[in-house]
Parts: structure tokens; C-alpha cells; sequence
């Protein structure tokens, strides 16, 4: 097969490199599910590659620092297994202050409605815990004391449900699963049936939201996983053709995709010291104006977060351009006060 032809320097495009990562993940999650361990043969027919993948997979995984590991006797029976506690030295190195970026970081991620492997950061950190020394013991204890985090406008409830079927997104995505799914559209206020190819998992604004390959409209959506009212993952799969950024929603200042336009806001002196202390987006640029005022300057896609943002300063707030979108604010603003008279 041409895919097994050695190459001295081998050149892989980011959709290859990807798909090998995915496979990896596969590989490992599948030997350490196995308590007995597994065969080389038994690995490359779950994954679908020939033998010969699958042993540069080991070794990369081995590179990589994961304690994969073979015993028996010949090359094709030996049978790959993973040590019990591969991250030891992990936990035995850990200092105080790499606790307690721990402790915030999961404090933040838990704070998030429907995190998929919100469980597993749990007991990841339950172990570390226990392998800490008694004076890193008593210092976990004083940080809620000092650090707190406070969520973010999140779903509701978070049921057993959306957890599931987060879970089981997380899945079909990294198997490259199509999935049949009913969704509740608040933008259009009714249910619909969608099939998809799932790309992706984004945590967002309180939330997780799949990024999805839609054929019926042939381009990308984004799908708010609590909104997901029934799923059903195909035994079929899908070839990834397509490569998703990496900061999916660059271009807005929520979880929308849009392409950029300029974008000037003027803002009165009440509101300069706030906004002028805050990054609100990566490509705001400000301009001090007199009186104290100033103008921001952003390259953003015109979507619902960007008009909720300008209207969440009130009166404090001049959208100067685009023309469009400063007229639509003053409208939306005078239904505003209409209502209040």
C-alpha cells in the first residue's frame, strides 16, 4: 500500500497528523482498557491500519512518555499493556504552586455545564491529592480561602442527560461517527432533525458546543449540546476533509462564525477606564478621544454577542461603523425605551 512506503523525511499535511493523533488516542484508551492487555493484530483491526502502523503508533506512544509496555514471547503474540500509574513522577514532582494552578484550573472547568469528562478531572485530582505530602495537603485546603471563580451565564440544569451526551459526542468524534440528532433552534424556536459529522467539542461562555459538518447545507454549524433533545450515533463513519481552525470562533465575540468586518465603537468617559482595562478581542485596537472618551476599533463578525456586548453599555456606548449595524443598535435601543414609557 502506498500509505506504508518509508520516506526519510516524512511530510504530514494537519488532517493526517490528526487523524493520527485520534488513532493514538484509540490505541491507548484500548490497551488500557484491557486489564489482560492486547495484541498488535487485535489493535490494528479496531483502528482498520495494517500491523506495521500500529507498531510505529506504539513506539510514538512510548516516545511520548505514556509507559506502554509488550510481554511474551514472539513478535506477533506479545501482548502491550499500560502501566497502572504511568504519571507517577508527575504527582512526586508537583510543587506548591503547581497545586494550586491545578486547583484553579479545575475549579474553572467544572464551573462549565455538560464538561464530558468532568468525572475523570475529578478522580484525576482525588489521586493526586492522596499522593501529596501533608504540608501540600494543608495549603490545598486554604486555597478556596483565596482563590474563587465564579461561572458564567451556563444551561440551566445540567441533567444526567447532556452529560451523556456530551460523553458520547466526545466519542463519535474522535471515532469519526456520523450522528443523527433532533435539535431545538432558539434562533428559529422550533425542533429539527439534523445528520452530521461531528469535528469537534468547543468549551464556551459556560458551555459545550459541537462543531459539526452539516452535507445537507454543506457547510460547518455550531449546536449547543444542551439543546440536543434526542442522539443517536451510526455505526458508520465519515472521512474528515475539512480543517477546523484552532481558535474556532476567532472572528466573533461569542460561539458564532461570520466573516470579520470593521467594527468602530465610541464609548463616554464613564465607560473608558472598563473598557480600556479589559482585552475584549484579540484585535481591538483603542484611540484616546477628548474628554476622556475613546474609540475601539475591532475586526469581528456582526452576530448576536457582538450586539449584545454594545448594548450591555447602554447609553455609555456609540457604535460610529459600520452603518448598518450602528443603525440597527439605535433601533433595538429605541424599542428599548419605548417600552419604558
Amino acid at each position: 500500500m502506498t500509505n506504508e512506503v518509508t520516506v526519510a523525511i516524512p511530510q504530514y499535511t494537519p488532517a493526517v497528523r490528526n487523524a493520527e493523533v485520534i488513532r493514538q488516542w484509540q490505541i491507548l484508551r484500548e490497551i488500557e482498557a484491557r486489564r489482560t492487555g492486547t495484541t498488535i493484530h487485535e489493535l490494528s483491526a479496531l483502528v482498520g491500519v495494517s500491523t506495521r502502523t500500529i507498531r510505529r503508533d506504539l513506539q510514538a506512544l512510548q516516545e511520548a512518555g505514556f509507559a506502554v509496555y509488550d510481554e511474551g514471547a514472539g513478535n506477533e503474540t506479545k501482548r502491550w499493556r499500560l502501566d497502572g500509574a504511568p504519571f507517577r513522577g508527575v504527582q512526586e514532582g508537583l510543587s506548591v504552586a503547581d497545586v494550586a494552578a491545578l486547583y484553579l484550573s479545575r475549579a474553572v472547568v467544572e464551573s462549565l455545564t455538560g464538561w464530558p469528562l468532568a468525572d475523570e478531572l475529578a478522580l484525576a485530582f482525588e489521586t493526586i491529592e492522596q499522593a501529596l505530602n501533608p504540608r501540600m495537603r494543608q495549603f490545598l485546603s486554604t486555597l478556596p480561602q483565596v482563590i474563587s471563580t465564579k461561572a458564567g451565564p451556563r444551561a440551566r440544569h445540567t441533567s444526567d442527560r447532556t452529560v451523556d451526551t456530551t460523553r458520547r459526542l466526545f466519542d463519535a468524534a474522535r471515532d469519526h461517527r456520523i450522528v443523527e440528532m433532533r435539535y431545538f433552534s432558539a434562533a428559529s424556536n422550533r425542533s429539527k432533525s439534523y445528520t452530521v459529522h461531528p469535528y469537534r467539542l468547543a468549551l464556551a461562555q459556560g458551555g459545550v458546543y459541537l462543531v459539526a459538518w452539516v452535507p445537507q447545507y454543506d457547510e460547518f454549524r455550531t449546536f449547543a449540546t444542551e439543546r440536543i433533545e434526542r442522539l443517536s450515533v451510526r455505526d458508520d463513519t465519515f472521512q474528515k476533509t475539512r480543517t477546523l481552525p484552532t481558535d474556532l470562533f476567532g472572528s466573533s465575540m461569542g460561539v458564532f462564525w461570520g466573516e470579520p468586518e470593521r467594527v468602530e465603537v465610541e464609548f463616554d468617559a464613564s465607560a473608558a477606564a472598563f473598557v480600556r482595562g479589559r482585552t475584549w478581542h484579540a484585535s481591538q485596537t483603542i484611540d484616546e478621544l477628548a474628554d476622556g472618551r475613546l474609540r475601539m476599533t475591532l475586526h469581528v463578525s456582526i452576530d448576536s454577542a457582538l450586539r449584545s456586548w454594545v448594548l450591555g453599555f447602554g447609553s455609555a456606548a456609540h457604535v460610529v461603523a459600520p452603518a448598518p449595524f450602528a443603525a440597527a443598535i439605535g433601533d433595538e435601543l429605541r424599542r428599548a425605551a419605548d417600552r419604558y414609557r
